[in-house]
Parts: structure tokens; C-alpha cells; sequence
């Protein structure tokens, strides 16, 4: 039951904070080149990819589909790295975590405090890692998916 929550709810909050980003791919562009890391023109493409990677992972995460909690750590792992670089840079701008209008980086503008949230995001994936290791739980094949649908 509790892996079932934290799979759905970490999922959940990839899915929305794709789609807020998605539903305005310009202002996250210009967020992402506020961090100034990748060169201009490949701002747009980081901020598509972005979204779809954590629109697709993020449902395939509510679904319990095989080789989707890989991505989302990697994309969390990511995600503080490029925030502890803003830190040690001394930036002081939106993490753009939950799109342009994120009511979060209003309230609470710290990087800081962007890196605590991913780091318990971190802990839930270790978990659900943990109870998949220690349950013997296997979540389910893409490929099954396919099969079944295809059969019907």
C-alpha cells in the first residue's frame, strides 16, 4: 500500500510539473538559460525534453512500468547538480521546478530549498527500489502492456 502512495505520488509530481512546463515552453526555455550551462540555441530542446522525459517517466512511474524509476533518479540526480551549481554561482533565480507561474518559487525562492525537495524525492526512489528488492515485486513490462492490448 505505502509503495503503491509514493510511486503514485512521485509519478504524480512529475506529470504535473511536466505538463505546468509544458504548457509554456518559452518561459521555461528562458529559465533554463538563466542558469546559463547549455549554449542558447539548445535551451529550447533541454526545456522539450525536459518536459516530455518527465511527462513519460512520470506516468510510466503511476503505471508501474518496468524502466521508469531509473529515469526519474537520474533526472532528480540532475536536477541537484544543476541547482548546487546556481548555489555556488551565487544566482538567485527560479528553480523553474513547476513551470513559470510555480506559486512554490514565490513562497519559497531558495535554491536551497528546491535541492532539500529533490533530495526527498531522492529517498522515496531509494525506497521504492528497496520494497521492489525486498517485496520480489517486478513492476510490468511495456512489452506486456503492448501484447495485451494487441490480443484484445
Amino acid at each position: 500500500m505505502i509503495y503503491r502512495v509514493v510511486r503514485i505520488f512521485l509519478g504524480g509530481v512529475f506529470i504535473i510539473s511536466g505538463s505546468l512546463k509544458a504548457a509554456d515552453l518559452v518561459s521555461f526555455s528562458e529559465t533554463i538559460g538563466a542558469f546559463a550551462i547549455l549554449p542558447e540555441e539548445l535551451n529550447m530542446a533541454a526545456a522539450v525534453g525536459i518536459c516530455l522525459c518527465e511527462l513519460v517517466f512520470g506516468t510510466g512511474l503511476v503505471l508501474d512500468i518496468r524502466g521508469s524509476l531509473m529515469p526519474i533518479l537520474v533526472l532528480l540526480l540532475v536536477f541537484v547538480a544543476v541547482l548546487g551549481y546556481a548555489i555556488h554561482m551565487g544566482y538567485d533565480i527560479d528553480c523553474g521546478c513547476f513551470g513559470p507561474e510555480d506559486p512554490e518559487s514565490k513562497a519559497f525562492s531558495s535554491l536551497r530549498t528546491s535541492i532539500a525537495r529533490n533530495l526527498v524525492m531522492i529517498g522515496m526512489v531509494i525506497y521504492l527500489y528497496t520494497w521492489r528488492h525486498v517485496a520480489g515485486h517486478i513492476p510490468v513490462s511495456l512489452k506486456t502492456i503492448v501484447k495485451e492490448k494487441t490480443l484484445k
